[in-house]
């Protein structure tokens, strides 16, 4: 699938903040390029302080309005990241005064372990993963520090009901705009990845300024990050930049391992989808053929990746799939591939079924 020239820009510089310039080879030309839909596809795709991470060194090549605007972008994504981090390190301080179990998905921990840094990676929300029998004890801890349940809209008599059907639910710090993700199991499927739960094998991250959260072990943040890019057909670029990212140092044995693991956690095709996109975008698979075949034996998988692909890189201009009629139709379909069996796809049916299609 063809690829505009503005998207491999994009990709190539988000691959200069984390790869070894050895790896990523040259620069596409930029003579001729789009400038302004350049600007458009890293806002669009949230990937703005890691597109300024990879021109900044050589950042000539870029019109100085381009690069003055990635630049100011940046520094509003780390000033946020850094205030985002406070509320984190509070909500933790209150959880642990509990001894309710948490952990932090993706954010701030992911951004320092795939970049070394929390400062560049866009983190729109918290995503708190807490155990289901948690769920009333952890909504009143987030009401008591002025977050309002938004996502079911003020209606804390039937959270526990939202939760059976979906994951998460959604908190505002109205004086911040700070945006919690309360979730009570990682996958919208129940059936995916069942085993990851708050009581997980944990990691602490230093997130900068003395602040260590807790998040998912490196196979657990494998296998969720799969299912979590799968679950939206990676229409967005940084989640799959995320995802090459922490596999940037690993051997082919360790992806391996990796990949065996997370078929083990019930991760289903979403990992075999998500090399896959890792490989055609930043050569995540460059040293392991004997993988990348196995994974294009299953016709699949192909089609997943294919999908993926042309989800996220398909149309010149950036469009959010809801904001145009079925936009959403390919992401939905989509999730009925990503395990085998008629009793998942009964399961994605219902599952579907109960949240309206976009």
């Amino acid at each position: 699938m063809a690829q505009s020239r503005e998207f491999r820009f994009v990709v190539r510089c988000c691959q200069s903040a984390f790869a070894d310039p050895a790896a990523c080879g040259a620069f596409p030309k930029a003579k001729g390029l789009d400038w302004s839909r350049f600007l458009r596809l890293a806002r669009f795709h949230r990937v703005q302080g890691l597109v300024w991470k990879g021109i900044s060194g050589g950042k000539s090549q870029v019109p100085a309005s381009v690069s003055e605007a990635l630049a100011a972008d940046a520094i509003a994504i780390a000033a946020t990241n850094l205030h985002v981090a406070l509320h984190c390190r509070t909500l933790l301080a209150d959880f642990m005064q509990t001894r309710m179990p948490l952990l932090f998905l993706k954010g701030l921990a992911v951004g320092t372990l795939a970049y070394g840094s929390a400062g560049v990676k866009s983190a729109v929300d918290v995503d708190l993963l807490i155990a289901p029998d948690e769920l009333d004890c952890a909504a009143e801890l987030l009401d008591h520090r002025g977050y309002i349940l938004t996502i079911p809209k003020g209606d804390r008599a039937r959270l526990r009901q939202w939760h059976g059907v979906r994951k998460e639910s959604v908190w505002i710090a109205p004086d911040s705009g700070v945006q919690i993700d309360l979730h009570t199991r990682a996958a919208d499927n129940p059936q995916m990845i069942p085993t990851i739960s708050a009581d997980s094998p944990a990691r602490l991250v230093d997130v900068g300024n003395g602040i260590e959260l807790p998040t998912l072990g490196p196979t657990e943040t494998f296998a969720y990050l799969a299912v979590h890019g799968a679950s939206s057909a990676w229409f967005r670029l940084k989640w799959i930049c995320d995802f090459a990212a922490l596999l940037a140092d690993k051997s082919p044995n360790e992806l391996d391992a990796l990949y065996r693991k997370s078929l083990r956690l019930a991760a289903g095709r979403a990992p075999a989808q998500a090399l896959l996109l890792a490989d055609r975008l930043f050569g995540t698979l460059a040293d392991n053929a004997a993988l990348k075949t196995k994974l294009l034996r299953d016709p699949t998988s192909r089609l997943l990746y294919r999908a993926a692909l042309a989800e996220l890189a398909g149309r010149p201009e950036p469009i959010e799939p809801t904001s145009r009629r079925l936009g959403t139709l390919r992401i939905h379909w989509t999730q009925f591939l990503l395990m085998p069996g008629l009793r998942f796809k009964g399961s994605e049916f219902l599952r579907q079924a109960r949240v309206p299609l976009a």
